[in-house]
Order: structure tokens, then sequence, then C-alpha cells
């Protein structure tokens, strides 16, 4: 990890760690709803489902204050902790169109794949290039400090993935253009 990430992380890593808190919770049902199907005589068994409370949305009183840790304007990390689920979206620094580009076809080609990753979101929240969703179940499935550890080293490779891809596009650039251009001077 070089020195200029190591405070950005090390806030992501203590917020996230403070953030895990998870328990279960059954989503709320509305009263309203009960009351109707109580005065209507339906016997409707209304079940009460345990959904992540940050995607569902339900009620305010189960979601907790978002939290945006931000490096610069380009590059920051968007927390939304709920009493059984996080969902923590990244903003990954993007200096130009190249850079761009590769970010999202990178971010796409990960999301395609979102199932081999479990925690990964299929689609990032707007102004965001790639969400995680975090549930009860699967901090009490797997270690917690291991969640945050891959959420850490995600957030290093993805900047050097990127950088990689650019040197070696412009490797492969600068190759067709010399290619090219010795076409014209013979």
């Amino acid at each position: 990890m070089s020195n200029v990430l190591r405070p950005y992380l090390a806030a992501v890593r203590s917020t996230l760690t403070a953030a895990l808190t998870l328990e279960n919770f059954s989503s709320q049902v509305n009263i309203l709803l009960i009351v109707l199907s109580i005065l209507l005589m339906s016997f409707k068994v209304v079940e009460r489902h345990n959904k992540p409370e940050v995607e569902a949305g339900g009620s305010k009183e189960v979601l907790l204050n978002p939290l945006i840790i931000s490096r610069n304007e380009n590059e920051r990390v968007l927390i939304e902790p709920s009493v059984n689920s996080i969902r923590l979206s990244i903003k990954i620094k993007q200096a130009d169109e190249i850079e761009r580009i590769l970010c999202h076809k990178f971010t796409r080609f990960m999301m395609q794949r979102a199932e081999s990753f479990i925690v990964l979101r299929r689609k990032p929240v707007p102004g965001y290039d790639i969400s995680f969703l975090i549930t009860n179940t699967h901090s009490e499935t797997m270690l917690k400090h291991k969640i945050v550890d891959f959420i850490i080293q995600f957030m290093e490779e993805v900047d050097k993935e990127i950088s990689e891809m650019k040197l070696s596009l412009n490797a492969r650039a600068r190759t067709v253009a010399e290619s090219y251009l010795t076409a014209f001077n013979t």
C-alpha cells in the first residue's frame, strides 16, 4: 500500500469495522396493512421477511446516517449502514477519458460476475462506480475482519489494475502507431 493511500484506506477500514455490527432484523410490516386485513376479515398471513433494510428502505428508523469518506472530489466511499445490512459504494479515481472507459469496462466485468463475489451488487449506486452489499448473514457466516480486508484489498488493487491497463493500452497504441507510420516512411 502506498503511503499516499494509507490514511484514506485506514479511515475506510476503521469506519467499516465499526459499521459491521449487524444483527438479524425482520422487516417491519406496515401497521395500517395489518389493521386493514383484520377489518376486512382477510385471512392472509403476512410474513416478516429479513430483507436488507438499506436496500428496501421501508422505514427510516432502522437506517443509520450515511457516511462519506473522501480522498478528493473524484475518489470517495459512501457507507450506508442499517440495522441488518451495509451498502458500500466506491467512486474510483479517474483522471482522464481513458481511465473512465477502463474503469467502466472493469467494473462492468466485475458486476457481471457478482454471484462469484457474494457481497458485490450488480448495479452501483448512482454517482459511484461499484457497490457492495453486506448483510447480517454475510457477517454471521464469514469473518468480519476478512470482509473488511477484502474490501480494502479491492480498493488497493483496482487502482493498480486500471493503471496497468492504461500502460498496456498506451504501449499497444504506440506500437500500432509506429507500424502504421513506417508504411508512410518507405
